[in-house]
């Protein structure tokens, strides 16, 4: 499981990075919430559309698949905190050095 989540955690984080480096300072955290609102509920819907009323888990699927449900929450961290990390660098300072 591991692996996967380095497979699939590492690619987004580039793509997130290069997004949030492009916009300006303050506009960094509002578009990082807003991505990550982008990645999570409509996820979050699906699965409970599916896992919940079709197969008829109701909300228990939150418990019964967390391997699914883990993957709301790291957006929620993530891009925040590569938002503001991201502010945190200095003009002459290269942002990979964070």
């Amino acid at each position: 499981m591991v692996w996967f989540d380095f497979l699939v955690l590492i690619p987004i984080t580039a793509v997130v990075y290069f997004v949030l480096k492009r916009l300006r300072p303050e506009r960094r955290l509002t578009v990082a919430l807003w991505l990550a609102f982008y990645f999570t509920v409509p996820l979050a819907l699906y699965d409970w559309l599916y896992c919940g009323l079709y197969l008829g888990h109701g909300i228990q699927f939150i418990f019964r698949y967390w391997y699914l449900t883990v993957y709301y929450a790291i957006p929620w961290v993530l891009l925040p905190l590569m938002a503001l990390l991201l502010n945190r660098t200095r003009p002459g300072q290269s942002e990979l050095m964070l």
